[in-house]
């Protein structure tokens, strides 16, 4: 990698991690579409750039999950029950979400990611929770809605927190509880993930070098290396901005990203 590619991964990296813990939102919302720019750019096989911005972004999630499981656990936050009954579904999820997206070209993943992240962007920006209906379900529901979300979460190559934070709350699990539950999941996640996406894009013809699988492992490295850094940082200042007003202008920028999404799907 040359060092003009170095520094937009390390802005990019940054610009991920300050989002994810300003707003709680997952790396993938972010990095995905600029990712996809950049290996656009490179002229990377436009056949792969979808699946290897996934693939990446979602591995990235392997290390920047970790500090934040650990902030919340110190606050004794982390529901790890729900984390014990949702894990088995989520690995098979996140196990399958890639082996789908290798089936799909990369105009429909493009597509099917452009799709989320509007649906994403519109939660964020009316602000609406759903309303505490019920309970936790049981051993059988548990794993059916960890698998639900580790599926969606490895096609889109996010931590998911978008669908088991809206499920967590409508089981009347306490937000913040959600929240950092949530945080505990994207560890699975992306370990499942991240096995798959080195699994079927192992030997794929036309990757470059460097790659694991679909996995850009130089920009893997300078995006963590960036976002591990920015993330505590977002989320101290998260307490001193309103943050309500910055979901608001961080949910409009993510139309933008989902608009280059749907148009690289046409084109």
């Amino acid at each position: 990698m040359d060092w003009a590619l170095v520094l937009i991964l390390l802005a990019m990296g940054a610009a991920g991690g300050f989002a994810a813990g300003l707003l709680g939102i997952g790396g993938g919302m972010v990095l995905v579409p600029f990712i996809t720019m950049i290996f656009t750019a490179r002229g990377f096989a436009p056949e792969l750039v979808v699946h290897m911005a996934i693939a990446t972004s979602l591995a990235t999630i392997l290390f920047t999950s970790v500090s934040s499981v650990r902030a919340h656990h110190k606050m004794k936050a982390v529901q790890w029950r729900i984390v014990a009954l949702l894990t088995p579904g989520i690995l098979l999820g996140s196990w399958l979400g890639p082996w789908i997206a290798k089936q799909m070209n990369s105009s429909a993943l493009a597509l099917f990611f452009g799709i989320f992240i509007t649906v994403s962007a519109t939660q964020m920006l009316l602000g609406k929770k759903p309303s505490a209906a019920r309970e936790l379900p049981g051993t059988g529901g548990m794993f059916a809605a960890g698998g639900a979300i580790g599926v969606v979460a490895g096609l889109v190559g996010a931590g998911g927190g978008f669908l088991s934070v809206p499920f967590m709350s409508w089981c009347n699990v306490k937000i913040h509880n959600a929240v950092a539950t949530s945080a505990a999941l994207g560890f699975p996640i992306a370990l499942a993930g991240t096995l798959s996406n080195i699994y079927f894009g192992w030997g794929e013809p036309g990757l470059p070098e460097h790659s694991l699988g679909f996995i850009y492992v130089p920009a893997l490295l300078v995006i963590v290396a960036a976002s591990m850094s920015m993330a505590p940082l977002g989320a101290r200042t998260a307490h001193r901005l309103p943050v309500a007003t910055l979901r608001k202008v961080f949910a409009i920028i993510l139309y933008f990203l989902a608009a280059y999404m749907l148009w690289k799907a046409f084109h």
